[in-house]
C-alpha cells in the first residue's frame, strides 16, 4: 500500500511539472477536509518546511466559531514542527489589545496544540515594497524575522470589506501589525488608528479598489521577504459571508468544498473564486450570498491586481488528489 501511494504521489507529481512548464500555476485539490488530508496537500507541493517555519492562520474573533479549529491544523503543524503566529487587529474587538488576544488564543485552544507567537506583541518593522503605487512600505510584526519559512494557513470566506478572505488577506493584512493594518486600510494615507477609522477619515478615503491594490501589494511584499518561502493552503470550509474577525458571523449556506494548495497565492485564491462562482447551488447549499459579498466589495479585483504586480498567475490547473 505504501509503494502505491509513493508510485501515486511521484505520478502526481510529474504531471504537476509537465502543466507547471507550460505556464499555469498547479493547485492541488481534495475534498477531503481533515487533519491527514492537510498533510498530505502539503506533501503534495513538494517543497519541504525547513528551518524555523511559522504556520499563519487566524485565531478567531471572540464570539466566532467559524476559524480554522486546533484539531484540523494540529497533525501538520506537528508535522513541520511550527509555531502558530497571528498579529493583532486594529478595529478593537478581542484581539486588538495583547492580552486579550492571548486570552482568546487560549480559549480556542492554540496555545494547547503548538507554540504561539503575536508577531507585533512587543514590536512592528518596516519590510519593503516591490509595488509602490500606494504604500512605501509594508508594515509588519517584527517577528516576522524569526523565521525561514511560511505556511500560510487561510480559511476562505467572505468578509465585509475585502469581499473575501483568502491567502492574500492572510499574507497582507493578516501579517501587518496593527498600525500596518491601518496603513493598508487607508492605502497608505495613514497609519494611525484613530484616524484610520474615524468618520471624517472614512467619508474621505480611498476608492475600494486601492484597499484591494494596496493588500495584494503587502502580500507580495512578505512573499519577497520569506524569499518565496511561502507555501500557500485554502480551506473552503464554513464558508459564511462575514470574516473570522466578526464576533458574530452569519451563518454559512453554502457547503464545504475541499483544501486547495499552491505556490502561487494568486492561483490558489483565484481557485477558490472559480469553485464558488462556478457552483450550481440548491436549497440549503447556496452560493449566492457569498457571491454578492465578493461582488458588493469588487473582491475578486485583488486577484487581477496581484497578478498585474508579478506575485502570481490566475492561470492554473487542478491536480485533484482524490482521484
Amino acid at each position: 500500500m505504501k509503494k502505491l501511494l509513493s508510485l501515486t504521489l511521484a505520478l502526481t507529481l510529474a504531471v504537476a511539472t509537465g502543466m507547471a512548464q507550460s505556464n499555469k500555476s498547479v493547485v492541488y485539490f481534495t475534498k477531503e477536509i481533515t487533519p491527514e488530508s492537510l498533510v498530505r496537500i502539503y506533501k503534495a507541493l513538494g517543497v519541504e518546511a525547513t528551518g524555523r517555519v511559522a504556520v499563519k492562520i487566524s485565531t478567531g474573533e471572540g464570539g466566532n466559531n467559524h476559524y480554522l479549529k486546533p484539531t484540523l491544523i494540529r497533525n501538520l503543524v506537528e508535522e513541520v514542527n511550527g509555531t502558530i503566529v497571528e498579529c493583532n487587529t486594529a478595529y478593537g474587538g478581542t484581539r486588538q489589545d495583547v492580552k486579550k488576544h492571548w486570552q482568546t488564543i487560549h480559549e480556542h485552544g492554540f496555545d494547547s496544540i503548538a507554540p504561539v507567537d503575536i508577531m507585533d506583541e512587543y514590536g512592528q518593522m518596516r519590510i519593503p515594497m516591490q509595488d509602490k503605487k500606494h504604500l512605501l512600505y509594508d508594515i509588519v510584526g517584527d517577528h516576522l524575522a524569526n523565521y525561514d519559512f511560511m505556511i500560510n494557513l487561510a480559511h476562505f470566506k467572505g468578509h465585509a470589506m475585502g469581499g473575501f478572505g483568502g491567502v492574500l488577506k492572510n499574507a497582507s493584512i493578516g501579517v501587518a501589525s496593527t498600525a500596518g493594518k491601518a496603513y493598508i486600510h487607508t492605502a497608505g494615507k495613514t497609519d494611525d488608528v484613530s484616524k484610520a477609522w474615524s468618520k471624517e477619515y472614512l467619508a474621505a478615503g480611498p476608492t475600494q479598489d486601492l484597499f484591494l491594490e494596496s493588500m495584494a501589494a503587502a502580500a507580495q511584499s512578505v512573499h519577497n521577504y520569506m524569499k518565496g518561502k511561502v507555501i500557500y493552503i485554502n480551506v473552503m470550509n464554513n464558508m459564511s459571508v462575514d470574516c473570522d474577525c466578526d464576533g458574530t458571523p452569519e451563518a454559512p449556506q453554502l457547503k464545504d468544498m475541499g483544501i486547495l494548495a499552491s505556490l502561487d497565492p494568486v492561483a490558489v485564491d483565484q481557485a477558490c473564486l472559480d469553485k464558488v462562482f462556478s457552483y450550481k447551488g440548491s436549497k440549503g447549499d447556496d452560493n449566492k450570498p457569498l457571491m454578492a459579498r465578493i461582488n458588493r466589495q469588487h473582491g475578486t479585483y485583488i486577484t487581477d491586481y496581484a497578478e498585474s504586480i508579478g506575485l502570481g498567475s490566475k492561470k492554473y490547473v487542478i491536480i485533484n488528489l482524490d482521484e
